[in-house]
């Protein structure tokens, strides 16, 4: 009488997930003009550019209601966060990025901000 061979059993095959899609991040991402819109659905336009202007960059917002906003004169990247601010050195806003956009909020009243080109 043969002893039929025990039937092999496959490992199950590990297939990684797929890699996410390559966002960049950082400062060079962030420059060039952006589509703000405000907590009461006000928008304007604000431009953040790569010249330096001392240890910021340059920036501008045009047609903006926010009072606040409509000041924005330089920004910044650091830890992740886009930073606005205003002449002095006040802080406008900070935002993080997201999909392609800018989402965050203004400093004085906390209402919310986003960015999207």
């Amino acid at each position: 009488m043969a002893i039929a061979p025990a039937p092999v059993v496959a490992e199950p095959v590990y297939v990684p997930p797929p890699a996410p899609p390559v966002v960049s991040s950082g400062r060079s991402s962030v420059v060039g003009s952006w589509n703000a819109r405000d907590a009461t659905g006000a928008t304007c336009k604000v431009s953040l550019s790569s010249a330096p202007a001392l240890d910021l960059y340059k920036a501008n917002a045009s047609g903006c209601a926010n009072k606040d906003l409509a000041k924005v004169t330089a920004w910044d990247y650091r830890d992740g966060e886009v930073y606005l601010y205003q002449p002095g050195g006040t802080v406008t806003a900070r935002l993080r990025q997201g999909g392609g956009a800018l989402d965050g909020a203004l400093s004085k009243s906390g209402a919310s901000l986003a960015l999207a080109r």
